[in-house]
C-alpha cells in the first residue's frame, strides 16, 4: 500500500500518541563552531546572506547535529543556497553528497534532462564553487545509488522538499532509498513550509509548496522515521500560508512580480517547521 493512501491513519495515530517537544523558538542554538562560522563569512557567500535572516543556517545545522567529520547528504540541493554551506563546511574532513530524484513519470518533464546530468555535473559545480576536495564530494539519484553506499551515511538534509515529494508521489520511494543510505543512528533533518493544522486540503497538500507538521510527521513514520526534536528556529508568525500562488508569492520568487512586494518583502520568506527524525528501531 502506497504511503500516501495511509496518511489519514498515521495523522490521527499521530496526534494521540506524540509526546510535547521543545520550544527552540528564540533558544540560543550553540551556533560558534568556528569552522561553520569562517563558512558563513567567506565573500563567496556574499550573494546568499541576506537570506540568513530567514533561513538561520548556523542554528539550523547545530539542531541537525551536523558535525565537519560526517557524511552528509543534502537532498535535491536545487540552486546550491544550502549547498554553499553544507559543502565547503562538512567536505574537508567528512564527505558531502548531493541527493537527487531521479526523471519518471511523476517528476515534471522540464526536470529530465538536468537530472540525467546531475551526478556528473553537480560534484563539479560544487568543487569550483566552493574549493573543496574532488574527492569528498558525489552526487546520486537515489534509485542509482551505489549500494555500498547503504548505512555510511550520517546526515540527510530535506530542506523545502517535502512538498514536492508529495505532490509528485514520490515521497515512499525518496524515504525508502534515504532510510537505506543512512547509518542506524543517522539522522534526518528538514525544514519544511508549514501550513497551519486547521488549513484546508488545498492549502496543505503540497500544491502551493505548504504542508502540515501532522503530515510531514506522519510521511516519515510511515517510511520507518520517528521524531527525535521539534523547533521553531525557522518559523515566521506573519507567514499565514493562504496565498493564491502559494509560497511563492512571498521572497525569494515574488510570484506575482511588482504586485503586493512591499507587503510581501515586509512578510518575509515562509514560515518553516524544523524538525529532526532517527530511524526507528
Amino acid at each position: 500500500m502506497r504511503l500516501t493512501s495511509l496518511l489519514t491513519a498515521a495523522c490521527l495515530a499521530f496526534s494521540a500518541s506524540t509526546p510535547a517537544f521543545a520550544d527552540h523558538h528564540g533558544a540560543r542554538v550553540d551556533a560558534s563552531n568556528a569552522a561553520l562560522e569562517q563558512v558563513l563569512s567567506d565573500k563567496r557567500r556574499d550573494g546568499d546572506r541576506s537570506r540568513d535572516q530567514y533561513r538561520h543556517p548556523a542554528q539550523t545545522l547545530a539542531f541537525f547535529k551536523v558535525e565537519p567529520q560526517q557524511t552528509v547528504a543534502e537532498y535535491a540541493p536545487g540552486g546550491g543556497w544550502y549547498t554553499r554551506v553544507i559543502a565547503p563546511y562538512v567536505a574537508h574532513k567528512g564527505k558531502y553528497i548531493a541527493l537527487n530524484f531521479g526523471p519518471s513519470h511523476s517528476v515534471p518533464s522540464k526536470y529530465h534532462e538536468s537530472l540525467k546530468a546531475f551526478p556528473t555535473a553537480f560534484p563539479k559545480s560544487v568543487v569550483e564553487q566552493n574549493a573543496v576536495p574532488a574527492g569528498n564530494v558525489a552526487a546520486y539519484t537515489t534509485s542509482d545509488a551505489p549500494e555500498e553506499l547503504n548505512g555510511t551515511v550520517d546526515r540527510v538534509l530535506i530542506i523545502r522538499m517535502m512538498h514536492n515529494m508529495r505532490r509528485w508521489h514520490i515521497a515512499d520511494s525518496e524515504l525508502s532509498h534515504i532510510h537505506r543510505l543512512l547509518k542506524d543512528d543517522g539522522l534526518v533533518g528538514i525544514v519544511q513550509h508549514e501550513a497551519p493544522e486547521s488549513a484546508p486540503w488545498s492549502e496543505a497538500n503540497g500544491e502551493r509548496g505548504y504542508l502540515t507538521k501532522s503530515d510531514v510527521i506522519a510521511m516519515m513514520n510511515l517510511a520507518g522515521f520517528e521524531l527525535v526534536d521539534d523547533s521553531n528556529i525557522n518559523a515566521n508568525p506573519a507567514d499565514d500560508a493562504s496565498y493564491e500562488k502559494g509560497v511563492w508569492t512571498l521572497p525569494p520568487s515574488l510570484a506575482k512580480g511588482d504586485e503586493g512586494r512591499e507587503t510581501y518583502n515586509a512578510i518575509g520568506e515562509s514560515n518553516r517547521m524544523t524538525l529532526l527524525f532517527r530511524k526507528a528501531n
